[in-house]
């Protein structure tokens, strides 16, 4: 591929990144549960491992998360959204290739037989090791690239690291041999013996399997994206981590459909000079450390394969940070030769820094043309895409001529079928059913799925150059795929701090934009001419699409805003004796505890504002249009 044609900063380095997230996890998951962002589902039945439920604010920061998703890809780069069914029956799951492949490897207590995922022990048992100071710069660097590799070893290689290592299960008990389990949950559709299915495990093949549909609807043109949200199922063999590893889980994917041979990408110069952190796989195994460059500099010098699979890094990037990751807490990590299925060109994750280390939650992968082509073998559905040339072209290629005289009284019923077979074979296929027509007849399979045999004088296939108009291909993809739980506990995570002073204080600094409640309602005191205020500004935030809460409680007003700064609240706003007096309220930024004096009629349009990122806390303070208040949250009680 060419390189692009636009100016972009050749300036990089490397740099080492913490290896976790420095957050007292135990705070963290204690606010979540007492405040009830998250928590275990079916709890007074002792729970399920691997199933959570969200609560109030847990549910208001995923859908403010999510429809900050559709603005960004859906809306900003005109996709197609579809919203297809959880139940998949086993043949469109044996042609992606989920029924024979969709496995990790479990390990076995012997005695009690506690299932254990083996490549997490063997990552447990070498961040132990990593943990011992007195290890030489060579074996750190080889343990931690190891246990970068850990997640993608096979089972020889699990059980050779078992043996190494002398691993036992967390209670000292030998353990099995590793061996795959398939994360599928099965299920039967309909009564009786009905049609085995599984809940799907992925949102992607809903996509795929629609791919002719979506095509006709964009009008037969190429490139296109198609996204999807929507729940995913996973039978872990041992959910941990919290919420980062669970059996079901919101999902949303993007499958942009491009030519092979066309992944340059007409908006990629919005992001080329976008810096970012690079984990390749040259860094991976021999340094350790971290590439910060820009994204044109990347695919430059082949570091990102292709524009479109940069732009999709870079639009993740600008997402992330928009949704409250820290510059310092993301980075994208290439796969590794060996965790890439053998029919990829480029894979990379955004990985996000958390209390548990780096955290796998966004994959954008260069997939190829496995799924359509997958599909439309196992199918008889062409999922092809036709491109008309500016001018025909003459091609070595294959012709394919019926006998219609000789195919019709013999095949009567499906005659019109087998024109239609011979319509949409690939050459390649073309060439193999004339070697098989040499021994004097073939079967070949209908759209319908009907075999029927063929006699070698029926059609005549031969190489020859042939002037074509265009041509019929199968599409490539790039998928970027969002795990919605893990980002939403990260950006928790990395927006967790405690405010030092007289009583430390936890704060979720998370963007007005994502926050649960956009800003609460807090009369000073309970004083009838205040609350009486009340209704009034409550249905002048709703009438902005403003959630709110409002505190009409008897603690002071320093305590009613550090209960609502926990569980994120951007926005305060405080009815007292001014007020009453010439209808102004004080609005109260969270992070900067500023505060400014607003007219009641102005206070939903000026929040409104900031949320939608139209304006910055900073910009109205800078305008000079309201006045600064000067005020102290004190521990004295409210009347």
């Amino acid at each position: 591929m060419e390189a692009p044609k636009h100016e972009f900063d050749e300036s990089h380095q490397d740099v080492t990144y913490p290896s976790k997230l420095d957050v007292k996890r135990s705070e963290i998951e204690s606010l979540l549960k007492r405040r009830f962002f998250i928590a275990p589902a079916f709890g007074i039945y002792g729970g399920v491992r691997g199933l959570y439920d969200y609560g109030p604010p847990g549910c208001a920061v995923k859908t403010n998360l999510l429809d900050t998703w559709r603005q960004h890809y859906v809306l900003e780069e005109s996709m197609l959204e579809v919203d297809c069914s959880c139940l998949t029956p086993e043949p469109v799951l044996k042609a992606s290739g989920h029924v024979a492949k969709f496995s990790d490897f479990m390990v076995k207590e012997e005695g009690t037989g506690n299932c254990y995922r083996a490549d997490h022990l063997l990552e447990d048992h070498l961040e132990k090791l990593l943990e011992d100071k007195s290890l030489s710069e060579a074996k750190r660097l080889e343990l931690e690239t190891e246990n970068n590799q850990a997640g993608e070893y096979n089972g020889a290689q699990l059980k050779e690291a078992f043996a190494r290592y002398g691993i036992l299960s967390p209670e000292g008990k030998p353990l099995s041999d590793p061996e795959p389990f398939n994360l599928m949950f099965s299920t039967t559709i309909g009564p009786g013996d009905g049609i085995k299915g599984y809940l799907r495990p992925e949102t992607a093949q809903g996509i795929f399997v629609n791919f002719k549909r979506l095509l006709e609807y964009n009008g037969g043109k190429l490139p296109f994206a198609a996204a999807q949200i929507g729940s995913a199922y996973r039978n872990e063999i041992a959910p941990r981590s919290g919420v980062l590893r669970v059996r079901e889980f919101q999902m949303a994917e993007i499958e942009h459909f491009v030519k092979a041979d066309s992944k340059d990408f007409a908006k990629f110069a919005n992001v080329a000079n976008l810096k970012v952190f690079l984990f390749p796989r040259k860094h991976q195994l021999e340094i350790n450390k971290h590439l910060e460059c820009t994204l044109g500099f990347a695919v430059k010098h082949r570091i990102i394969d292709n524009e479109t699979l940069a732009y999709y890094i870079g639009r993740t990037y600008l997402f992330l940070r928009e949704c409250g990751v820290k510059a310092h807490g993301v980075r994208f990590r290439q796969h590794l030769s060996n965790e890439m299925a053998h029919y990829a060109s480029d894979c990379w994750d955004a990985e996000l820094l958390t209390s548990y280390g780096w955290v796998e939650c966004v994959g954008i992968a260069d997939r190829s043309c496995f799924d359509l082509s997958n599909h439309s073998e196992k199918s008889n559905e062409q999922l092809v895409a036709y491109e008309t040339y500016a001018e025909p072209r003459i091609k070595q290629g294959v012709k394919i001529t019926p006998d219609k005289k000789a195919i019709g009284p013999a095949l009567k019923g499906d005659a019109k079928a087998v024109y239609e077979f011979f319509e949409t074979l690939a050459s390649d296929k073309a060439l193999i059913l004339k070697d098989e027509l040499a021994a004097g007849q073939a079967t070949i399979t209908l759209a319908s799925g009907k075999q029927v045999t063929i006699q070698a004088s029926m059609v005549k296939i031969e190489q020859a150059q042939i002037k074509v108009s265009g041509e019929t291909f199968y599409p490539h993809v790039i998928e970027p795929s969002f795990g919605i739980g893990r980002i939403i506990y990260s950006i928790l995570e990395q927006n967790y701090y405690v405010r030092q002073g007289s009583e430390q204080r936890a704060v979720l600094s998370l963007p007005a934009r994502i926050a649960p409640t956009k800003c609460s309602v807090l009369p000073l005191r309970q004083k009838a001419e205040f609350t009486a205020l009340v209704p009034e500004i409550s249905l002048l935030l709703t009438s902005y699409g403003l959630t709110h809460k409002v505190d009409t409680t008897g603690q002071t007003i320093g305590k009613r805003y550090a209960r609502t700064d926990e569980i994120g609240v951007p926005f305060g706003i405080t009815i007292d004796s001014t007020t009453v007096e010439d209808r102004t309220v004080t609005l109260r930024e969270r992070d900067t505890m500023s505060q400014i004096r607003v007219p009641i009629a102005e206070v939903g349009r000026v929040v409104q504002d900031i949320v939608q990122g139209r304006t910055t806390w900073q910009a109205v303070l800078e305008s000079n249009k309201y006045p600064v208040v000067a005020t102290s949250e004190d521990d004295e009680k409210e009347k």
